[in-house]
């Protein structure tokens, strides 16, 4: 690893970075760092989408059809840890790079598969890179653009997720409408390698983050790429960052700016995130999240069942036509979801992140009361349709609009550069332990305790989440200030 630049010297080149003037370049490295999150919505979506044509093609149990699922999450797990890390130690860029090829070379393994474990391990290997890529490109974009506009641009590259979603629902629909067959399965996740290769491309022109550079020593790389995105620091100042000696920083010093740039991550690995510096940090981060990832995974297992129950008629219609109906819906259904994100674009910079986080888990809060409302009125949900739809819309658009935005931009807020990838990566891990018991418990509830015992337990997490966010809030002072 590169000796460390002096703490002055990252801060002129860091203060440089946050003025500087928002350009194509920025807008280039934030489409190219996008991409993680698009192919993800992509994946989930086209996973959904070419279960019923596997069945056709493959004799699968539903332990086997469970599998396919939890092999992605676990999978995202795994990668959103130890991405997290990579991405501190060996830089955004190269991480950026790999997980897109892990995409692509995995979504080929499936497109191409003989037998279901082919599928499965194929499931695995996406989970991981995309997994990966949620911790870097959170940090890469945080580190790349402006000050100004950093909060906006973080929250728009989490809201590529359902853009992916509405995409990859659109193109199957094209691909089923076109020439409808029981394999167009193939053709859907190759087309997520393609578009994963496509943004392997995009990423290639990207330059790796300067900040990284800066904090790893590499500060000469980091001025020769500075006037690439229209800013410059002074004579005196580039004169002492390129001739800066080498200044190792404590680690206890680790301040919430510029001053923690010497910090070694590597040396001190998780343990920096639990100690007292960063326990409160690492616990607003990563606890809200998880427990907005278990209500967002749990509810989502409901949404399908009322989908259905407008378009019986179509189950009639064989294996092909029911698919055609369901990415109909699904296309629909993410459109509310992606509102949401293009509301939080312009609420969260302006309103702030904590309290857009708790004002959307009282908007979940509020959508699932109405559902368990309908569900416990004694004529049954199917007399309350309309109120069952606006509590879904509601739960889906104010996650969107607060949390499931918000939760991803904390991270590269509350932590510097030196550890942001490993904060980062920990809470992204966190979040899919909780999308993990979202889609495996919430089942075995409903079966114990029915469909109001279930939305019962959304109503106490979505509490649950708005009160750990005002208990830790804390631990951000002034909105961007822990920006270094």
């Amino acid at each position: 690893m590169a000796s460390q630049a002096t703490v002055p010297a990252c801060a002129a080149l860091f203060a440089a970075l946050d003025r500087a003037p928002m350009t194509w370049r920025h807008y280039l490295v934030w489409l190219a760092a996008s991409g993680g999150a698009l192919t993800d919505g992509w994946s989930v979506s086209t996973l959904g989408l070419a279960l019923p044509l596997l069945k056709n093609d493959f004799a699968l149990t539903p332990t086997m059809i469970g599998l396919f699922g939890s092999a992605l999450l676990f999978g995202a797990v795994t990668g959103a840890w130890a991405g997290g890390l990579l991405a501190d130690r060996y830089g955004r860029k190269r991480l950026l790079l790999a997980d897109m090829a892990l995409v692509s070379g995995a979504a080929g393994l499936v497109a191409s598969a003989s037998a279901p474990w082919v599928i499965i391990a194929g499931q695995f290997l996406i989970g991981v890179a995309i997994g990966a890529d949620f911790p870097t490109s959170a940090a890469y974009v945080s580190e790349m653009t402006p000050r100004r506009t950093r909060s906006r641009m973080t929250v728009a590259t989490i809201a590529m997720q359902s853009v992916g979603m509405i995409a990859a629902a659109l193109a199957a629909l094209l691909v089923l409408k076109l020439d409808p067959a029981r394999a167009d399965w193939r053709i859907m996740f190759a087309g997520q390698g393609v578009l994963a290769l496509v943004f392997l491309g995009l990423r290639a022109l990207t330059p790796e983050s300067l900040r990284w550079l800066a904090v790893h020593g590499d500060m000469p790389r980091a001025l020769a790429l500075l006037p690439l995105f229209s800013t410059t620091i002074d004579n005196a100042s580039a004169s002492a960052a390129s001739s800066a000696p080498a200044a190792g920083h404590d680690a206890s010093a680790a301040g919430h700016d510029a001053s923690a740039a010497g910090h070694d991550a590597s040396a001190a690995g998780l343990g920096l995130l639990f100690g007292k510096a960063y326990r409160a940090r690492t616990t607003l981060a990563a606890l809200p999240w998880t427990l907005m990832d278990v209500g967002t995974y749990g509810v989502g297992l409901f949404t399908p069942v009322i989908l259905g129950a407008f378009h019986l008629q179509a189950r009639d219609a064989g294996a092909i036509g029911a698919d055609i109906v369901d990415a109909e819906g699904s296309a629909a259904v993410d459109l509310f979801l992606l509102l949401g994100f293009l509301a939080s674009i312009w609420a969260v910079p302006r309103f702030g992140r904590i309290p857009m986080q708790v004002a959307g888990f009282a908007g979940m809060a509020l959508g699932m009361l109405l559902l368990l409302f309908a569900t416990l009125a004694g004529d049954g949900a199917g007399a309350h349709l309309t109120l069952v739809m606006i509590g879904f819309i509601l739960f889906n658009f104010t996650m969107n609009l607060g949390p499931n935005a918000t939760t991803f931009t904390l991270p590269p807020t509350l932590f510097p550069t030196a550890v942001r990838g490993a904060a980062s990566g920990f809470a992204a891990g966190c979040a899919k332990v909780g999308a993990t018991l979202g889609a495996f418990v919430v089942p075995q509830l409903q079966a114990i305790a029915g469909l109001s015992g279930v939305i019962a337990l959304m109503v106490l997490i979505s509490v649950a989440g708005l009160v750990s966010t005002g208990w830790l809030a804390h631990e951000v002072n002034e909105e961007g200030a822990l920006e270094e």
